[in-house]
């Protein structure tokens, strides 16, 4: 008898650390969710992010994590008119120039995406009923705690072959760009909306469950009958992913990241811990905890709610090698030839243009 409760003790204690790295915010939550034939909830359905918050807060709506309805609002409203202009019928005779109201992100030069082409959102992410300027909660300041000693590659966080330029190769252009994995981080982990094809199908079984992302049709599995990761050398796309129900909520374990992967800077050590909960009839709370001591100076996290959508996700028919990664390559061979560039690919520019992407409009 003694025997086994020191055994029983010892696990208990082992178990500890485990428990205590996940972080991630719990939502308060009196809501019961329906049942599957297993006795789990059910989270399958389509589900949207989409959202004018971004990951880290946006320094021109405050630095404060919550804000005011009325701050809300008048950010929707500004939003809205610029909504309006961009749907109004375009001069013919317009170039790129002139079309600062009609491009994504608020750019006023080298307009990638007109606003006809995008969806970022036209609402606030509110979790809880609140309104949030951003969805890091931890660190207090809201911003991913690098570590002083790392530098990033401003080029999509992939560090390239030195003296190599991003256009040299189809290698060196982003995973969005060559059809591989989502652009910036829809799929995830960690998931975060973006310009468009904000939309997730989530199917559930007993032993796994899918989540079917639009963005460039990643689909990520999550065993559901194992708490062991592949062996370290196995490194897909998105990362092995593992879970388990943890009363209401579905707990997400993913490392093993392939190597290209970007999320931030993080390396192969990356951890990601996501929490998925029933909070309401259309409403699922999201949070999150990342964990990768080389590159993050503290483990970091936050949260934010899916909500459940009739529209349907669509297939988004992006292909290895389609004709626009040839017109980007064709571009740079004519700028080596004439020696005249004529499009920003330098990776610091680059990045500019993500990090406007990343900001959204005030």
């Amino acid at each position: 008898m003694l025997k086994q409760f020191l055994m029983a003790a010892t696990i208990a204690v082992l178990a500890v650390p485990a428990m205590a790295a996940d972080q991630a915010p719990r939502p308060v939550t009196t809501y019961k969710a329906p049942r599957d034939a297993y006795g789990r909830p059910v989270i399958e359905g389509n589900w949207t992010n989409v959202s004018m918050t971004r990951l880290e807060r946006n320094l021109r709506w405050g630095k404060d994590l919550m804000m005011t309805e009325d701050k809300a609002h008048d950010i929707e409203g500004k939003n809205q008119a610029v909504l309006k202009l961009a749907a109004r019928p375009t001069d013919p005779k317009a170039t790129v120039l002139d079309l600062p109201a009609d491009c994504s992100g608020g750019r006023t030069t080298n307009c990638n995406y007109n606003a006809g082409w995008t969806d970022p959102g036209d609402t606030v992410m509110r979790v809880g009923g609140k309104p949030r300027n951003g969805y890091i909660t931890s660190p207090a300041d809201g911003r991913v705690p690098m570590r002083a000693d790392v530098k990033v590659s401003p080029f999509g966080g992939r560090a390239l072959p030195k003296g190599m330029s991003p256009s040299d190769n189809p290698e060196g252009r982003a995973l969005g760009e060559r059809c591989l994995l989502s652009f910036g981080n829809s799929s995830g982990p960690v998931m975060v909306p973006g310009l468009y094809n904000n939309m997730y199908q989530i199917v559930q079984t007993r032993d796994a469950v899918l989540i079917d992302v639009e963005m460039v049709h990643d689909a990520r599995i999550v065993r559901l009958n194992t708490r062991q990761h592949l062996p370290a050398s196995v490194r897909p796309w998105m990362g092995d992913s593992i879970g388990w129900w943890d009363g209401d909520t579905l707990v997400v374990e993913t490392t093993n990241y392939h190597p290209e992967q970007e999320f931030r800077g993080a390396s192969q050590n990356l951890k990601v811990t996501e929490r998925f909960t029933p909070v309401g009839p259309g409403r699922m709370h999201y949070a999150f905890w990342v964990e990768d001591p080389t590159v993050f100076s503290q483990p970091w996290g936050g949260e934010y709610e899916f909500s459940k959508t009739k529209e349907q996700v669509y297939e988004y028919a992006c292909h290895e090698g389609n004709y626009g990664l040839v017109g980007i390559l064709e571009g740079a061979r004519a700028e080596d030839r004439t020696g005249v560039k004529t499009a920003p690919t330098n990776i610091d520019q680059r990045a500019a243009q993500d990090e406007g992407d990343e900001e959204g409009d005030d």
